[in-house]
């Protein structure tokens, strides 16, 4: 799956997204708390990668973090900026960011993660290691499953994560997790699964 690819297929439903997911009232109240807890403890810039509408990273500037969004998808960019013009938002990467060695505080990677293939999980684990300061904070929030693998997302291609495997890549990587969350699927929802982890000193 290239970034590509990844843009052009969220740009041709940007709109039908924001209206269904582009907003903190959708968004779960144990997860909205999960972020706050574990974004909000140290000074420091928090990146939002893959903010799409950017309405989580407009929550964490509600309490007091100077987080910044991050997007492939330029009219979720635009549409971040127009609705949150006190904000901070901008075309990137997760690949590759836009910051020095050990500068950012915290990473939210919410669902961001989800169209990434299995294989080149480490290298970008790897670089979000690289810009976090010792001790700085990733979030993760993915898809559940008994085993990783591609499952028929309505955008584009996605991959699922046994949560005890995604922890173990974290730990491979240098993160050693702190907390985290589950909920099963239903008729509605996947299966939902979330880790808080703190980088190790470099």
């Amino acid at each position: 799956m290239t970034v590509r690819q990844v843009r052009e297929a969220y740009a041709a439903v940007a709109e039908l997204y924001i209206d269904l997911f582009g907003a903190t009232g959708k968004v779960p109240a144990d997860d909205l708390a999960l972020i706050g807890r574990h974004l909000t403890i140290r000074p420091g810039t928090v990146l939002d990668l893959g903010c799409g509408p950017g309405h989580l990273t407009g929550y964490l500037r509600t309490l007091g973090v100077d987080a910044v969004g991050i997007d492939l998808v330029p009219e979720f960019v635009a549409h971040a900026r127009a609705t949150h013009p006190t904000g901070s938002y901008r075309l990137g990467s997760l690949r590759s960011l836009d910051a020095g060695d050990g500068t950012v505080a915290g990473l939210l990677c919410w669902y961001s993660l989800i169209h990434l293939p299995p294989d080149d999980l480490d290298e970008v684990l790897a670089e979000f290691r690289r810009v976090l300061v010792p001790g700085g904070t990733l979030v993760a929030g993915f898809v559940d499953g008994d085993e990783a693998g591609a499952f028929d997302h309505k955008v584009v291609t996605a991959y699922r994560w046994p949560v005890d495997e995604f922890s173990a890549r974290l730990a491979r990587s240098g993160f050693t997790e702190v907390e985290r969350e589950r909920r099963p699927g239903d008729d509605n929802q996947r299966p939902h699964a979330a880790i808080a982890a703190v980088s190790a000193a470099r």
